[in-house]
């Protein structure tokens, strides 16, 4: 579901929008792509604060604690299997970008680049959504939490320049994490480091506070 959807919201845009939308320079495609495996990031690792809630809920969490390991291994499993299922959301969905007309002006370490920042991307709110699932304990309360990602992915760069939103929507689209995170998987694609590290300072900010907080919610469960 995390492909299909993906691929869906790829297809939608670039057939759909694309040809009444114009990015101001490149082909929009070129600059819709970066953007939206970025934001498909997010939606993919939404799934993880449901894992998390569900597997307290059945008792899955306490199996595992009754095991001779670290209880930090616990929530490092998570992640880790959940971004593995981002890297592969990621690789079919680049595949598909590149069928319908991507083409990334860094050439072979642009898109290494790209690829590296949406992971990236998919790691640190994965983390975020693990204090969801922790803080709820309820797949209810996660996921309707969860989709507090759309109003960020569609208020950013993600999708159109911010330049064409009103000036007091834009000043917040311009300085959220996700915009600069989009801008700096665009920047790289294109064989540029604009904006890459305003992107590497929100990612370790934010898995500064989310980090030690999913493990103290861990603790407390």
């Amino acid at each position: 579901m995390s492909v299909a959807q993906s691929v869906v919201f790829l297809l939608i845009f670039r057939y759909v929008f694309g040809g009444a939308i114009t990015a101001g320079g490149p082909a929009y495609v070129d600059y819709l792509v970066p953007g939206l495996l970025t934001v498909s990031m997010l939606f993919t690792v939404m799934r993880v604060g449901v894992g998390v809630a569900e597997d307290l809920g059945a008792g899955v969490t306490d199996r595992l604690r009754s095991l001779p390991m670290p209880r930090t291994a616990i929530l490092l499993g998570r992640s880790l299997a959940d971004l593995a299922v981002t890297a592969i959301t990621l690789a079919a969905t680049t595949a598909v970008a590149f069928a319908v007309g991507f083409r990334p002006a860094g050439g072979v370490a642009g898109l290494a680049a790209l690829l590296g920042v949406c992971l990236a991307t998919g790691a640190t709110f994965g983390w975020v959504f693990v204090v969801i699932g922790l803080a709820t304990g309820s797949v209810p309360a996660a996921q309707g939490l969860g989709f507090l990602v759309l109003p960020l992915s569609f208020v950013s760069s993600a999708y159109v320049p911010t330049a064409s939103m009103p000036g007091w929507l834009r000043v917040f689209a311009d300085h959220q994490p996700v915009t600069v995170l989009v801008d700096a998987a665009r920047s790289v694609s294109e064989g540029g480091t604009y904006h890459l590290v305003a992107a590497a300072v929100w990612c370790a900010g934010i898995c500064a506070v989310t980090i030690p907080a999913s493990v103290a919610l861990f603790r407390r469960r």
